[in-house]
């Protein structure tokens, strides 16, 4: 079965070329030229890599790699972009790129670095360890969506698993309502809702051994949501 995959690419005449070379090359593209699109794309088929532009329209390349990211954490990721800096090559890594390219590139080596990620990823998919995380007494299991918190052992919803997994994999750090709405729920639009701020007192709820003073999730007014772990 060929192997498909998802490239992400707002410039037309450079995604027909990329498409092409995968076809030559026996792979199965599925183009799409902005963010919000990769993403619904990306809920609603199966992929084997993504190539990701990050300079795209609605929702950028690095905030649908951390949408990815939260649903999947084995897919092999390819930023392709422009913006060359060792800064932007970090960040595109540190949010959860496999490999970073930066235009203009050579066809051979991107079709060569498209093969090595494939290649590595159907070696290490049979070994794949779910993805768990403990703080203080508390567990969650983001794969089953399995919690144990000061109450005892309950389920999570899938947006109550996918907003605590942006936030953990964010610990120490505020991040904004605008990212959590872009991330989480995949918005390109902001809607004026309290709907963070009732997931954030339901975490107090399940996790803090005194809801009224918490110690792990934080609201900082007007600037955004924090989860602390020393």
């Amino acid at each position: 079965m060929k192997k498909r995959i998802l490239l992400v690419e707002d410039e037309k005449h450079l995604a027909e070329t990329i498409k092409l070379n995968l076809e030559i090359d026996d792979y199965h593209p599925i183009v799409v030229h902005d963010g919000l699109s990769a993403i619904n794309k990306f809920k609603e088929q199966k992929f084997d890599l993504v190539i990701l532009d990050i300079m795209i329209p609605n929702i950028d390349g690095i905030a649908v790699c951390e949408n990815i990211r939260l649903h999947d954490s084995q897919i092999p990721i390819l930023f392709l972009s422009a913006k060359s800096s060792v800064e932007d090559r970090i960040l595109g890594l540190k949010k959860g790129g496999d490999d970073y390219i930066t235009k203009p590139f050579n066809l051979e080596e991107l079709m060569l670095r498209i093969k090595r990620l494939i290649d590595r990823n159907d070696e290490t998919e049979s070994r794949h360890i779910a993805n768990e995380y403990e703080f203080g007494q508390n567990y969650v299991n983001f794969i089953s969506y399995e919690a144990v918190g000061v109450k005892g052992k309950f389920s999570l919803t899938k947006k109550e698993a996918l907003l605590l997994k942006l936030l953990i994999e964010n610990k120490n750090e505020v991040v904004s309502r605008e990212k959590i709405l872009q991330t989480v729920w995949g918005y390109s639009v902001y809607p004026s809702t309290r709907t963070i701020d009732n997931f954030i007192l339901a975490f107090r709820k399940y996790f803090e051994p005194d809801p009224k003073n918490p110690i792990y999730f934080k609201s900082l007014r007007g600037v955004g949501y924090k989860f602390v772990e020393e």
